[in-house]
């Protein structure tokens, strides 16, 4: 409860990212939720000015469906005003419009998970002195339970569909696959427990999965149950000075990786017991198991990489990426280099069958690019697709650029190129969709061009690069607001961080342009002089999730609910990296060393 009340903004509300302008809704309320659960009364003050920021904000009239879910289990909304995931659509065929596979590798694990929930319509009601009353201050009669109301033809025809659903469940005496589905729901999501207790590498899958089978009648006690459990403890768990948090996700194979190119980058030996560790470790984190993404690429064998400690069956393309080019750049100086050739075939050999058919690449699955999923009501709280993205696609092509693959003598990578290039906005610079967010795309994305040989003085390159000097701050670093994802016309605008000022410098350094000279060195003696032993401070977040809001690509909001709880509001899945403000800066720190022809660290 400490770290909950630690987070509670001035106007009483809570957000989605650090420094956010304005609250959100569905934060706030679910804070309220937890805080009335223990025990706070709602005349406390806190209470009170967190209850009238709620309402001024148009009230639970406005909450997602996550949250809509949440009060229903709690007997706080009608299950009926819920939207409806039936079980059977685990029956549905892969070639079927809205299958499982349709939606992303999160929305999926998420998705089965709610759906043992929303087939039974199980409540745990709250004591009457814990009840949420005050939040309906004209009466729970004379509340309107109802979803928004669909404006495209096929979000009204899954608005009706959703109506018939909703009788089935509650009317209807025959189910004749209920019972099959429901099993089978149950098994999908036992199969999918990785070995650290959790689902799918993420919060909501490894929750939802515990209270769907909870209503299924799993034990606290069952096997599944207890490391499911268990998982709250480290290394999800963490505690500050403010309280105990847990993590929406853990992150230490990307860490690792990202660690590696960066001491690569600053000339450290790979003799080096750490790098040695570090290689061993990502050696040992290939996964060579089966997994979702084999159902749209079927035949090929395994070879990618996790993001996180535990997650074999969603491995991603960007840290199979990554781990490529680390093992390519320390290959020479592995205890084995046999073993790293082994694991080098294995992990392009799994890139290519993840290549979708744009020529791109998107992060877990090939061409999941289905929008037709994303009318459905229940997708109303972020992304749901895995479209191909560029900052991906910057990473995979830079991996083959490090192995010696380039446009002259791969015509993959020529295609890859070419799907940047239509990417690329008019004002010269890249949308970032896993990293905030068009410094981060501009960052990542030129020095793959360097590495598959594109000819770095051709216009649209250098239009990346004066971009990236135009959003250069006074003070010569850079900065840019988890904002931009709802309001383009703030990119490049935030209070300058050491991540992001790392990511616009090896930008500008892939040019091998000396013009860029000035600008460079502004920004290497921001970093300089904001070390404060031997690394930088930054709270901001510079990392996200899929803010693509449902659509399967950008879309900008400039109408509806959300416009009232300001511009800053971004409903994406917003990230702090601890290491972000490390490694980063260092990788630009070291081949700025290179860009001027001084002596890189030599231990």
């Amino acid at each position: 409860m400490r770290s909950i009340l630690s987070e509670q903004r001035p106007d009483g509300s809570w957000s989605v990212y650090y420094d956010s302008k304005l609250g959100d809704i569905n934060a706030t309320v679910e804070s309220y939720v937890a805080l009335r659960i223990a025990g706070h009364s709602p005349e406390d003050p806190h209470m009170r000015q967190a209850r009238e920021w709620i309402l001024s904000k148009g009230g639970l009239k406005r909450i997602r469906v996550f949250t809509r879910f949440w009060l229903a289990l709690l007997g706080e909304w009608p299950w009926e005003a819920c939207p409806n995931l039936p079980p059977e659509i685990v029956l549905l065929p892969n070639w079927f419009p809205i299958s499982l596979y349709k939606f992303a590798s999160w929305g999926r694990a998420t998705i089965v998970s709610l759906c043992l929930i929303s087939a039974d319509h199980p409540v745990k009601k709250l004591p009457a002195d814990k009840r949420l009353d005050e939040l309906f201050p004209q009466g729970r009669d004379k509340m309107d339970y109802s979803l928004p109301k669909a404006t495209t033809p096929w979000g009204k025809f899954f608005a009706v569909a959703d109506k018939l659903l909703g009788l089935y469940t509650t009317k209807s005496p025959i189910k004749p696959l209920r019972k099959m589905a429901l099993k089978l729901c149950e098994q999908w999501i036992i199969e999918r427990q990785e070995n650290d207790g959790c689902w799918a590498g993420i919060q909501p899958p490894w929750i939802y999965a515990l209270v769907g089978l909870y209503t299924q009648g799993y034990s606290l006690k069952h096997p599944v149950m207890k490391a499911g459990l268990q998982a709250f403890n480290e290394p999800w768990a963490f505690k500050t000075e403010q309280g105990t948090y847990l993590q929406c996700c853990t992150s230490p194979v990307w860490d690792t990786v990202l660690s590696l190119v960066a001491l690569s980058d600053c000339g450290v030996n790979g003799k080096q017991e750490m790098v040695q560790k570090a290689l061993r470790y990502t050696l040992d984190e290939q996964i060579l198991s089966r997994g979702d993404w084999q159902v749209n690429s079927p035949g090929v064998e395994p070879g990618g990489w996790a993001f996180e400690y535990e997650n074999d069956c969603y491995p991603d393309v960007d840290d199979a990426a990554v781990a490529l080019i680390a093992l390519m750049r320390y290959r020479d100086q592995a205890a084995s280099e046999a073993e790293v050739d082994v694991a080098l075939k294995r992990g392009f050999r799994w890139l290519r069958a993840l290549r979708s058919s744009n020529g791109a690449w998107g992060a877990f699955d090939k061409d999941n690019t289905c929008d037709l999923v994303c009318q459905i009501p229940f997708c109303d709280f972020g992304e749901v697709l895995d479209p191909p993205s560029a900052d991906v696609t910057a990473h995979v092509i830079e991996a083959y650029g490090t192995a010696g693959q380039n446009i002259h003598n791969n015509m993959m990578v020529r295609k890859a190129v070419e799907y940047l290039r239509n990417e690329q906005e008019t004002d010269g610079s890249w949308f970032g969709r896993w990293g905030v967010n068009y410094i981060y795309g501009t960052g990542l994305i030129l020095p793959a061009l360097h590495a598959v040989g594109v000819d770095m003085q051709s216009p649209w390159v250098k239009k990346a690069a004066d971009w990236l000097v135009s959003v250069q701050h006074e003070d010569g670093g850079w900065g840019e607001s988890c904002a931009t994802y709802m309001d383009p016309s703030l990119k490049g605008q935030g209070k300058t961080t050491p991540s992001q000022t790392g990511w616009a410098l090896m930008g500008l350094l892939a040019l091998e342009d000396h013009s860029y000279d000035q600008a460079i060195l502004r920004g290497l003696n921001w970093l300089i002089a904001n070390q404060k032993d031997g690394t930088w401070e930054q709270k901001e977040y510079t990392g996200t999730g899929f803010p693509g809001y449902g659509a399967g690509a950008r879309t900008e909001i400039k109408s509806g609910s959300v416009l009232d709880q300001g511009q800053e509001l971004s409903r994406g899945f917003m990230l702090s990296y601890a290491m972000y403000r490390h490694y980063f800066p260092m990788m630009a720190l070291g081949r700025a060393l290179k860009h001027f022809s001084l002596p890189r660290c030599q231990r």
